[in-house]
């Protein structure tokens, strides 16, 4: 592999997934890693804030699977994402 940096958003195994605020019917966006590269220090699988991911990555890794051209995609991203997280509620449209 190369010496560049992997990005993991650029990563066909970087998902965005729903999170449940507190137990509420309402959730925010977060990412994780489908093959559970990221792990908090108890063991636990690790959720990004899409603005997070989008500056997220690995000096290697076995399961990275390119989606694509990886400069403008991530340039785009870091300015499109959001900051703050957005709540959402099952009626909303």
């Amino acid at each position: 592999m190369s010496n560049e940096k992997i990005f993991c958003a650029n990563c066909s195994n970087c998902l965005v997934v729903s999170q449940s605020d507190n137990g509420s019917d309402r959730y925010s966006l977060r990412v994780k890693c489908s093959k559970k590269q990221w792990n908090k220090k108890s063991g636990e699988e690790k959720f990004h804030k899409y603005f997070t991911a989008a500056r997220r990555t690995m000096d290697e890794c076995e399961y990275y699977e390119e989606t694509g051209d990886l400069f403008p995609y991530i340039k785009n991203l870091r300015k499109e994402l959001p900051i703050k997280d957005e709540l959402y509620s099952p009626n909303s449209h």
